[in-house]
């Protein structure tokens, strides 16, 4: 009997993206299996949010193959997309709520636009997931009225509200202070055995991605330099590895005649 623990939940082979003429992801591949949490990292124009957003449908790449949740979607037509769309939750990374709408119903939202529940059945779901992220007592709060922190965890509860197979997180702890970062790390882990959720983060904070990962994907200049374990990553001898783990900007690994001839080109 197969273990559902190893099912692989994503599948990417051979992916290529360009952007007009310049290449964005390079031959990317890996798998992502179920309740596993998958962390992607690299620094800014290394292709990890791009890499999410083929995830999820947004984007089409020139070449190769993205299968989520069994399903290639690449060449999947809209509506069934759409239909695919309704067992993943995707979290952005201000929130993105609508700064018309309270709170709560802005965690209402996808249950409105995807099911025929009835009000009642809504508003008690809806306050199911604001209680687990400890904002209950904020539901009527505008946006506009939400600290950093409580943005993210609000636009946390919208993407789970429908409680999604697999959640995509783009950038959890980008301008969060420290403690908020690890309480949202803390939540991340608890929606996974919570909810028996694969997730998938993109994020450049290395305290949270070793705290949370149970693999991780790194990525530069669009290419995959190592998918592995976190002991795998930490004694991974590439020096753009050991340069990202030791924090030394990525200038130190340029060699000067590479340099000038990339500028004299």
């Amino acid at each position: 009997m197969n273990n559902p623990e190893l099912e692989n939940i994503i599948e990417i082979e051979g992916l290529n993206t360009w952007y007009g003429d310049r290449q964005i992801l390079s031959d990317v591949s890996l798998n992502v299996v179920h309740k596993e949490i998958m962390v992607i990292m690299g620094h800014s124009g290394s292709g990890k949010s791009t890499l999410l957003r083929h995830m999820i449908g947004l984007n089409k790449p020139a070449s190769g193959s993205i299968k989520l949740l069994d399903k290639e979607i690449t060449n999947l037509e809209r509506k069934e997309l759409h239909k695919l769309r309704r067992r993943i939750g995707v979290a952005f990374q201000n929130g993105a709520l609508f700064s018309s709408m309270s709170l709560q119903e802005n965690v209402e939202l996808p249950l409105h636009e995807h099911t025929k529940l009835d009000h009642n059945t809504i508003r008690i779901m809806s306050r199911l997931k604001l209680e687990l992220m400890n904002l209950s007592e904020s539901e009527s709060l505008m946006p506009a009225e939400l600290s950093g922190g409580m943005l993210k965890r609000a636009g946390l509860a919208r993407a789970v509200v429908m409680d999604p197979e697999v959640l995509f997180f783009d950038e959890p702890s980008a301008g969060l202070d420290p403690v908020t970062s690890a309480e949202l790390d803390d939540l991340i882990l608890q929606l996974r055995d919570a909810l028996n959720m694969t997730i998938v983060v993109v994020t450049h904070d290395l305290d949270s991605a070793f705290k949370i990962a149970d693999r991780i994907t790194v990525l530069d200049n669009g290419r995959q330099i190592i998918t592995g374990s976190k002991d795998m990553i930490r004694n991974f001898p590439d020096p753009r590895i050991v340069n990202m783990l030791e924090r030394k900007a990525m200038d130190e690994l340029v060699d000067a005649d590479d340099y000038i001839n990339k500028l004299t080109r």
